[in-house]
């Protein structure tokens, strides 16, 4: 990127990309507005001409653009919703993406402004890497596939151009080297300390006999015991399910895989975590079933140690540091512009 004989480097933008999508929560669908269009805007020159939606400093956003860009998320809440909440979410939605339109409108204008220009190879680059990561390398297949949804190559270049400039801009205007004091990152763990805590698991096996299948529900008891006691004297757990068991899980020995105290109710979740790996619990009589549960592996609660989520905490900080400053470019922006709505 140059602005007026002055060099800014931008060759490393395809290659780089992930870097640059830290941002707002505006910002963050702003920076992805040009792929989006792809899917959903049909090529029919450079405006859908229906009615303005907004002006940025006498640049038109479309109700087309407002409405097609929150398509697809429009099209879930109507079949989840109904009534004055689908009316009011469908107003947020578009609400949302207007300020998104707008705030990417704004910053291609600044780029625009400052003079700056994106080299031609920065865009063939990324055409090409785009080809070859998601087609294969198969040129003609992406040349088709865009032709299926309507577009011109020569169309494709612009909203790829389009995302590098906002991408460009970000760069210039946000620094993104952002040093989290040590303090902070210890602070930030004490604070949350549970999110780095996997709780107690067990990895879990059932059998269960209902009280009214059989000969009554002292003799389904008996049965009961009767496993318990093969299975202390070595008989496996699994075969004794699939021949035995009464509930949905019967088919794969009564495997029930890793659980937390949280999976079962109150009684049989104190029952199995009272278990050692590879004991069998008493016959726990519970409603009108009779159970046996089986402690095949157990993992301990555990907290992962601060030298192990540093780094994650600092990129997190980091993050955090980029989008408040994103936030504060973005309303110098609009601080500066004449922005309609209609």
């Amino acid at each position: 990127m140059t602005s007026k004989g002055r060099p800014l480097d931008c060759s490393h933008f395809a290659q780089n990309g992930p870097r640059f999508r830290v941002m707002n929560r505006r910002l963050r669908l702003s920076f992805a507005i040009c792929l989006a269009m792809l899917a959903l805007v049909p090529a029919r020159g450079q405006e859908i001409l229906d009615g303005m939606a907004a002006t940025v400093n006498g640049d038109v956003i479309t109700f087309s653009q407002v409405r097609e860009l929150v398509g697809a998320r429009e099209q879930a809440a109507r079949q989840m919703l109904s009534g004055e909440e689908l009316i009011n979410t469908v107003k947020e939605l578009r609400q949302a993406a207007l300020n998104d339109l707008i705030d990417r409108q704004l910053v291609i204008q600044e780029f625009d402004k400052k003079g700056f220009q994106i080299p031609e190879h920065v865009i063939d680059d990324q055409i090409q890497r785009i080809i070859r990561e998601d087609f294969g390398g198969d040129r003609p297949a992406f040349l088709r596939t865009l032709n299926a949804q309507g577009y011109t190559l020569s169309r494709f270049r612009q909203l790829e151009l389009e995302k590098v400039k906002v991408q460009a801009m970000r760069q210039h205007s946000v620094n993104t080297n952002i040093i989290v004091p040590p303090r902070k990152i210890e602070e930030y763990y004490k604070e949350h300390r549970a999110d780095y805590t996997v709780e107690a698991q067990v990895q879990l096996r059932m059998i269960v006999l209902k009280q009214d299948s059989g000969d009554g529900p002292e003799a389904q008891k008996k049965v009961a015991e009767e496993l318990r006691r093969r299975v202390k004297e070595g008989a496996d757990f699994g075969d004794l399910a699939q021949l035995y068991s009464e509930d949905s899980t019967a088919e794969t020995g009564g495997d029930w895989g890793w659980i937390d105290e949280k999976t079962l109710n109150e009684t049989l979740s104190k029952a199995v975590f009272r278990l050692d790996a590879g004991e069998v619990s008493p016959v726990i009589t519970l409603g009108d079933n009779y159970y046996l549960l089986y402690a095949e592996a157990k993992k301990n609660a555990n907290t992962k140690p601060l030298s192990e989520v540093r780094n994650e905490i600092k990129t997190r900080l980091q993050q955090e540091l980029i989008s408040e400053q994103m936030d504060k470019w973005i309303e110098s922006l609009r601080d500066k512009a004449y922005i309609k709505t209609f």
